[in-house]
């Protein structure tokens, strides 16, 4: 409602007018008019965000513990305890396989030229790996391919249907090896900012050839992006000899930089020869991945120093830590990242 003014105001404007000087009464209205200029101009400027300083941080951590290999679930909050360069940190958040946040899994395969001869094997392993890990109106996939040049096939979806098609749709072979570069792209570009669980699925059969990121690269950004990474080698595939259908037997550099990948973050690198093997990877990454422990900490230290910190999770029973083996994430940078 307009606000109207009677004769008692005006009189006083009147009076006003009689009992101050025009000089005065001039540089009276510029005064006014000066503050309500001020005022304005305060109103339209934005209010300050916080201090970025003043954020603290926290550390996510996938925590897979077995019984020999076994996963060991009915584990709660207070039966780990958690150590960032020897010093015990503070737990904020606590999850179990009942109460855990969905996966999102980003399947890489490779289509180099030494995958020509068995395409159709890893379109096949692919399939079935999303098939065996993604839970119906869960989890969500997404499928890449890299050789020189690294391809999004298919964005995350639950739809089993479209990553089949995706899949299906990959026929030809590039002439390099990108490896590391997919990994770096997926993790900063997909995984970044997803709700749930992070993790990339490698298949592959060879080395990278042809990468701009290095192998510290690609474990810097899993890291960085809280990314677990399975590595399932196709290497000993038609070849009749498997170097071994369980992490921990290698045969050369490229495996051997496969096992230091995924183990830095907390994840398993696999050999296998033959669809038969392979699905038993398939498998212990699917219930991995369904029964694990997520927990959270916020460091002691909050300084963005960039230097390695070396984290250790342990069972605070003495008797279960000898019978049990954990396996989580073993370090990470403490740089500033923009992690949603």
């Amino acid at each position: 409602m307009r606000a109207t003014y009677g004769p008692a105001y005006a009189s006083y404007f009147v009076g006003f007018s009689v009992f101050f000087p025009m000089k005065r009464i001039s540089f009276l209205l510029l005064t006014a008019a000066f503050a309500l200029s001020a005022m304005t101009a305060a109103a339209q400027v934005p209010t300050a965000t916080p201090d970025d300083s003043l954020r603290t941080f926290e550390v996510r951590l996938p925590v897979t513990v077995t019984n020999k290999k076994e996963l060991v679930a009915g584990l709660s909050r207070g039966d780990f305890a958690v150590f960032e360069d020897g010093v015990q940190q503070e737990v904020t958040f606590f999850t179990s396989d009942a109460t855990n946040p969905p996966v999102y899994v980003g399947v890489l395969m490779d289509t180099s030229p030494s995958t020509a001869g068995k395409l159709q094997f890893s379109r096949e392993a692919a399939k079935n790996f999303i098939f065996t890990v993604t839970r119906l109106r869960k989890d969500k996939a997404a499928f890449m391919t890299f050789d020189h040049q690294v391809s999004l096939q298919q964005d995350f979806t639950d739809k089993l249907d479209l990553l089949d098609r995706a899949v299906d749709k990959v026929k030809k072979t590039g002439s390099q090896t990108a490896l590391y570069d997919a990994v770096w792209q997926f993790a900063d570009e997909k995984l970044r900012g997803v709700p749930g669980r992070r993790v990339i699925v490698i298949i592959t059969d060879g080395d990278d050839t042809f990468s701009r990121a290095e192998l510290q690269d690609a474990i810097d950004i899993a890291q960085r992006t809280e990314t677990t990474v399975f590595a399932i080698s196709t290497k000993a595939g038609f070849l009749g000899s498997v170097p071994g259908v369980e992490a921990g037997t290698v045969k050369d550099k490229g495996d051997k930089d496969l096992v230091r990948l995924a183990e830095a973050t907390g994840g398993e690198a696999f050999f296998s020869g033959d669809m038969t093997q392979l699905e038993r990877s398939f498998t212990r990454i699917s219930k991995e991945l369904q029964g694990q422990y997520i927990i959270t900490y916020r460091p002691a230290n909050q300084n963005y120093d960039g230097r390695a910190r070396k984290i250790e999770v342990r069972l605070t029973n003495r008797d279960l830590e000898k019978k049990f083996k954990l396996r989580t994430k073993e370090s990470y940078r403490a740089i500033r990242d923009s992690l949603r």
